[in-house]
């Protein structure tokens, strides 16, 4: 029987300038993370780990975590 643990892990922590911007970026993006990825906030930081059967399909989840974070960061730290 073949192993169906994932392959490649990465442990990312986001450091942001308040707790609350770093809940507020969290629940912004939390919502499309589908099983394979993991995160909480810890203070002012997102602290994700993100599982992952090839390094191909690390650098996808990867690359979507952070442009969705950076969106996200630009409209929570925009001063009304």
């Amino acid at each position: 029987m073949p192993d169906a643990s994932p392959k490649v892990t990465c442990k990312l922590r986001l450091e942001f300038g308040t707790p609350v911007d770093a809940e507020k970026v969290h629940r912004s993006v939390s919502l499309d993370s589908q099983g394979y990825l993991t995160s909480g906030v810890e203070g002012r930081a997102i602290v994700a780990e993100i599982h992952a059967d090839s390094l191909n399909g690390l650098l996808h989840t990867l690359d979507d975590l952070l442009a969705c974070t950076g969106v996200a960061e630009r409209i929570v730290s925009k001063k009304a």
